[in-house]
């Protein structure tokens, strides 16, 4: 299987505690977070563009963030035009980006970026409130009982396959 999101051919990181043990690596992470994200998951300032389409667009902070607490390492940030950082995992020597589909063809300098920190991160409430609601939508999913069958569990289905 192919992916879009920038270093998915070699994020082979496996996590670092128990508590999500399930996600075997950034690559089923990632498949997950595609049923999860939405436009109330999104930055405010760009939730208006957000569409089905474009499901990591504003969704990089709390991402980054989520996937630093299941795998470890440390997030960096690019410096984009208006003062925004995009933000993205490296581990290592490994260095992944869950949501850089979000911009397109346009090719991104994952070097020499500074860290970000989720202290400076989560002191706007909307954004440390979006990254909780995500991480419970994981945490929820992930501490499912799965089984194919079952009808009363709505995420049965959806997420089924990356248990078996």
């Amino acid at each position: 299987m192919e992916y879009k999101f920038y270093g998915w051919e070699r994020a082979d990181v496996p996590p670092a505690n128990d508590e999500y043990k399930a996600i075997k690596d950034p690559r089923m992470l990632y498949d997950m977070l595609c049923g999860i994200w939405c436009a109330d998951t999104c930055a405010p300032r760009l939730r208006d563009k957000w569409s089905e389409d474009n499901k990591t667009l504003g969704q990089c902070s709390i991402t980054a963030f989520l996937a630093q607490d299941i795998f470890g390492g440390k997030v960096y940030g690019i410096l984009r035009s208006g003062g925004n950082y995009h933000c993205y995992n490296v581990i290592g020597n490994c260095v992944f980006d869950l949501t850089s589909e979000q911009f397109g063809d346009e090719k991104l300098c994952y070097e020499n970026n500074p860290e970000q920190l989720r202290e400076v991160h989560f002191a706007k409430e909307e954004k440390q409130l979006r990254y909780e609601y995500l991480r419970d939508r994981l945490i929820l999913i992930t501490n499912k009982t799965i089984d194919k069958k079952s009808s009363h569990n709505p995420y049965t289905q959806d997420y089924a396959r990356f248990f078996v």
